[in-house]
């Protein structure tokens, strides 16, 4: 069983969008709620480039920006990462059935640690895989392939839960089974192999085969 991290396990995103509402501020852009379904699970590559356009900027600074936005979504985080509705009572019922859990997300590993530690989810997860550490970021399936194979889990016979359409992808391409959880109204998930509303939905306690019911 892998977990995404912002969005799906953690409420970074509310922290993302404070962050994001503030870079583009500061360039005199009004941050929309369409600029975040863009920029929902992108890598830091990819959002750059997404940034970029967003603030009608030459192509070329896109690193900055985004080491912009880390330092402003660090502080955000720091100051409140609550658990999304669900996690904490489906990560504790998974370990206690035995079942062996981890994370693969696109944030730095600084930032999933503090999301983790902020949230009161450090030390729950056997493995903790950033894109960071792999080839590339969702939606290429590496960071997922890693964290099954630090699990000893064949990835057809795993279980990915993800927030995003590009999280999503990932996870189907990486051969999982996958579980979306929109955390943001309007965005759609037809990767995945089911949709549920939350975390502690009956649908998604089924799948993973928990007898715990919404």
């Amino acid at each position: 069983m892998i977990f995404d991290c912002d969005g799906l396990l953690v409420d970074t995103e509310t922290a993302w969008t404070r962050a994001e509402r503030e870079l583009y501020a500061r360039r005199g852009v009004e941050f929309t709620m369409d600029h975040k379904r863009e920029l929902l699970g992108s890598s830091a590559e990819v959002a750059g480039t997404i940034v970029e356009r967003h603030l009608g900027l030459p192509p070329g600074g896109s690193r900055a920006l985004v080491d912009e936005l880390y330092a402003l979504v660090t502080r955000e985080i720091a100051r409140s990462a609550p658990p999304m509705p669900g996690a904490p009572e489906l990560v504790a019922a998974l370990r206690d059935a035995g079942t062996a859990i981890g994370l693969a997300s696109n944030s730095p590993p600084d930032l999933v640690a503090l999301s983790l530690r902020v949230s009161g989810l450090a030390g729950a997860f056997d493995v903790v895989v950033s894109a960071h550490e792999v080839g590339a970021g969702k939606p290429a399936p590496d960071v997922y392939l890693a964290a099954c194979e630090r699990l000893g889990a064949e990835p057809a016979g795993a279980v990915a839960l993800e927030d995003s359409h590009t999280g999503t992808l990932a996870a189907r391409a990486a051969g999982l089974y996958v579980i979306g959880v929109p955390s943001i109204e309007g965005v759609e998930l037809p990767a995945a192999h089911l949709v549920a509303p939350a975390l502690h939905h009956r649908a998604v306690h089924a799948a993973v085969g928990l007898r715990l019911a919404a």
